[in-house]
């Protein structure tokens, strides 16, 4: 596949980090020289320096020849306008990255599919949902639901309380098999497991398991299910708002926001949520505002470091659970070893979500969904590839990768050693970043 990529900000590097391990066509447009000259250095793909909305740089670039065109620069308009002269000029299918909701109506979906743009991608919509979605399972840090919900993928902080502490997982396999640990992430290191890892306290565990052993992990690991109705909220911003919108009825939100004005126009904007204006970060505010009596804690400011500090500063008042939105990327690693619970970034949301659409045109490629330094996969396994020609025992798997399970025939199944894959099985492989070019030799 040929895919251009507009915008060589956080999401578009992270797409074209993914996209340039697999063997496509990728072309990287930006104004920025050096940016672009260190992704040429770092990365197998082909820039080209200048405005994605020229017509005659997007010929440069072959848009006529595009299977994909990928807008993600920071300002809609520049996007929505790349597209529509992309798809003007040959792309064969249009991705913008949006910052208004309303765009997102069907009837609005409807006029931008006229004008040439196909998808439209909202990341704060997108990160409401993954809120949404922590504010549901508040046991786990990690919730994925793969093949169609068939397979899930969860991740959690294993405390004193867990069973399977200080056990090899031969043993554990040898006891279970409702379940895979497909990864072990200890303080700054992601561990793909063999036989002889034992799980040790404050791992961060990945299970791969199906959906009707989800109850056994959670006693497994020692959590408890928190049936949140309460929810605090640190800064009033457009995940915030979508938040407020997708929440159930029953769940009573209180937000603070420290901006006078923002404030006022919050109240308009969020009818059925208390407004507080104030800083966050006052410990005798948030006493007042009940932050004791509160089932959740979700930190939304702009400034990553007071997010990470405020959902600690929650966990101390026992608030059950808490989100933080991390977007600076270098800092989640670090966040996910500290007492925070759930960790959003809309930057690496919407890029796995863009990637994900790349299944829907190639089966061959992977679909990644991003944990830090890892990936998830799911993959087709084709007819005569070497991961279908005997049991996963006898077949050489590279050690910075692990199947975590596989959809037969519509069903969720767990893999272990005896496992055969065969022909069109869709399988999840967990891999870190140095496994990305072998799943290609083992699955085509």
């Amino acid at each position: 596949m040929k895919i251009i990529i507009a915008g060589a900000g956080e999401v578009g590097t992270h797409l074209a980090k993914l996209l340039s391990r697999e063997d496509q066509d990728i072309v990287l447009i930006d104004t920025d020289v050096e940016k672009l000259q260190w992704i040429d250095a770092n990365y197998n793909l082909m820039t080209v320096v200048g405005s994605p909305t020229s017509f005659d740089i997007l010929k440069k670039a072959g848009v006529n020849k595009a299977d994909l065109f990928i807008a993600v620069m920071p300002f809609e308009t520049r996007n929505i306008t790349a597209c529509m002269i992309a798809a003007n000029l040959g792309a064969q299918k249009t991705v913008a990255r949006i910052d208004n909701y309303e765009y997102l109506l069907p009837e609005n979906k409807a006029f931008f599919k006229k004008q040439g743009v196909d998808v439209l991608i909202y990341p704060e919509m997108l990160a409401a949902q993954e809120v949404m979605t922590a504010l549901k399972r508040t046991w786990v840090r990690n919730w994925f639901e793969l093949c169609n919900g068939e397979l899930i993928l969860i991740g959690a902080k294993l405390r004193e309380n867990a069973t399977i502490l200080n056990k090899k997982l031969s043993d554990l396999t040898s006891e279970h098999n409702f379940y895979h640990i497909a990864a072990i992430k200890r303080k700054d290191e992601t561990i793909i497991p063999r036989g002889n890892d034992e799980i040790q306290l404050n791992d961060i565990v990945y299970f791969t398991t199906t959906p009707d052993h989800i109850q056994d992990i959670r006693t497994m690991t020692g959590k408890k299910e928190v049936d949140v109705k309460k929810v605090m909220i640190m800064g009033g911003s457009r995940i915030a708002i979508r938040i407020a919108d997708i929440a159930p009825e029953y769940l009573k939100i209180k937000l603070i926001e420290s901006d006078r004005a923002k404030s006022f126009k919050l109240v308009e904007k969020m009818k059925d949520t208390v407004i507080i204006q104030g800083d966050g970060r006052d410990i005798d505010l948030l006493k007042e505002e009940g932050i004791t009596d509160a089932d959740a804690f979700i930190a939304l400011t702009d400034n990553s470091e007071t997010n990470i500090l405020a959902c600690l500063t929650a966990k101390n008042f026992g608030v059950p659970k808490t989100v933080a939105e991390v977007e600076n990327i270098s800092f989640i690693t670090v966040a996910e070893g500290l007492n925070i619970g759930s960790i959003i970034n809309k930057k690496l949301i919407a890029a796995s979500r863009i990637y994900q659409l790349l299944l829907d045109e190639d089966e061959s490629n992977v679909k990644c969904l991003s944990l830090a330094d890892a990936e998830v996969a799911e993959l087709v396994a084709k007819e005569g590839s070497k991961i279908t020609r005997g049991k996963i025992k006898d077949i050489s798997l590279p050690k910075d990768l692990t199947l975590g399970g596989l959809i037969r025939e519509g069903k969720g199944l767990i893999v272990n050693g005896n496992t055969q894959i065969q022909p069109n099985d869709h399988v999840v492989v967990f891999c870190l970043d140095t496994a990305i070019s072998k799943i290609d030799k083992l699955f085509n």
